[in-house]
């Protein structure tokens, strides 16, 4: 484990994935594959991320990724890291709201936070742990970053959702769908079927009304389906590869446009809050919020959700 340690590399950039179970390892191995960045994948139990770091470094000439990923139980490794990925918490079980997590989570998440932001003080913090919204104002507070470079992922999987669904109605390739899903990570988040196309032609203009308010409520329970499916577990590929994505677009410097859970002061009317809304991400994290013209009852839906979020950070 020594020699992997000495691996890795001084000019790749340096990612941290805090949690080594499925969202965490899945996140790990997305990034090392696409050769975004080397990797510290840390969680408390022993032996657990050197062994999966270690099976993914042996998948490395099959897949030909040169990226190199360590496993650890402590923090030491991971100092000067570029993007801290949170993955750490309970995972829901049938029954649960991702709101019963909270007062668990936020104290698993409070200690990552702490550990990496003083090892990385110049990262970014990417929140993947629920309840996601709740989470990240949590980040936001302990680490003390600038609110740019603390964001949470929850608008680029509850959208991917959405585009899913979207396809799988319409017959039409994933590729063409453009889903848009804004608000808090949970039962008010919402669907926005004006800003959501295939190859641009508005799915108002595809589906009925009624089909669309199916597939919208779909896409609100499309992490508790799974979780009824499962029973012992919740979703992560999906979740894994919406971190990703993120971690991609910050590293790529690429300026992409993806719904994320950024600190709002002013667009849409919400005050002092995290929440989900479009943004355009780049080396320095949140470069920007994107306000879009939504019709009333959207922009209603979006602050109601955005004070339910409000209500769920002040139990913290």
């Amino acid at each position: 484990m020594l020699k992997l340690t000495k691996d890795i590399s001084q000019h790749r950039p340096k990612v941290t994935v805090v949690g080594a179970g499925f969202v965490g390892a899945g996140v790990a191995q997305r990034i090392v594959e696409k050769d975004l960045a080397d990797v510290v994948l840390v969680d408390v139990v022993e032996g657990l991320p050197q062994g999966k770091a270690l099976d993914m470094m042996e998948s490395a000439p099959i897949e030909g990724f040169d990226a190199r990923i360590i496993g650890s139980n402590d923090y030491a490794l991971t100092e000067h890291s570029d993007i801290v990925v949170i993955t750490a918490g309970l995972a829901r079980k049938p029954g649960m709201s991702r709101d019963d997590l909270i007062a668990k989570n936020a104290e698993i998440v409070g200690g990552v936070v702490r550990e990496a932001a003083k090892r990385s003080p110049k990262a970014i913090v990417v929140v993947v742990s629920n309840p996601l919204d709740v989470m990240t104002h949590l980040a936001k507070k302990l680490s003390g970053f600038p609110p740019e470079r603390v964001i949470g992922m929850a608008g680029v999987l509850d959208s991917a959702r959405y585009a899913a669904f979207i396809a799988t109605e319409l017959g039409v390739s994933v590729k063409d769908v453009r889903a848009m899903v804004l608000g808090g990570h949970g039962d008010s988040m919402v669907p926005v079927a004006d800003y959501s196309t295939v190859n641009g032609i508005p799915i108002t203009q595809l589906l009925s009304g009624e089909k669309i308010q199916a597939i919208n409520q779909r896409t609100r329970d499309g992490g508790i389906e799974i979780v009824n499916l499962l029973k012992t577990g919740s979703a992560f590929y999906a979740p894994s590869s919406s971190a990703a994505a993120m971690v991609e677009a910050i590293l790529h410097d690429s300026g992409r446009v993806l719904p994320c859970c950024a600190y709002v002061n002013g667009p849409y009317g919400i005050k002092d809050l995290f929440c989900g809304v479009p943004v355009r991400l780049n080396r320095s994290g949140v470069a920007a919020i994107i306000e879009l013209k939504l019709a009333p009852a959207d922009l209603a839906a979006l602050r109601k959700s955005a004070e339910h979020v409000k209500e769920l950070a002040g139990k913290l």
